[in-house]
């Protein structure tokens, strides 16, 4: 299981301590550190959307000024990681986006 987002960011962190206390092991991919790749983006894309994708709350959406252009998702999540909602808790072909416990329950083994 990987979860995807910033360690500065707090529902990342609520996220990871959420998965820690009930013993889930994760990897964590850094976006501060490290951008997905194109093939990682569109397997996440191909659960949900490109839209519901972005971070409309984020300072990279700020600095980017993308509320005022037209723009395609997919391409300004390839050049700045940071637009990214966070966290993406993604195993095999199941994937949440954003601090969602109860949507996490699927993750735990039966």
């Amino acid at each position: 299981m990987q979860i995807i987002g910033t360690v500065k960011c707090r529902e990342t962190k609520k996220c990871r301590l959420w998965f820690e206390q009930r013993g889930i092991t994760f990897h964590f991919v850094d976006l501060g550190k490290r951008g997905l790749s194109s093939g990682e983006l569109k397997s996440i894309a191909i659960r949900t959307s490109w839209d519901e994708l972005m971070d409309r709350d984020s300072k990279a959406w700020a600095k980017r000024q993308l509320e005022w252009k037209d723009f395609n998702p997919e391409e300004e999540l390839n050049e700045e990681p940071l637009l990214l909602k966070t966290p993406v808790v993604r195993e095999g072909r199941k994937v949440v986006i954003g601090y969602k416990p109860d949507e996490y329950e699927q993750f735990i083994d039966k």
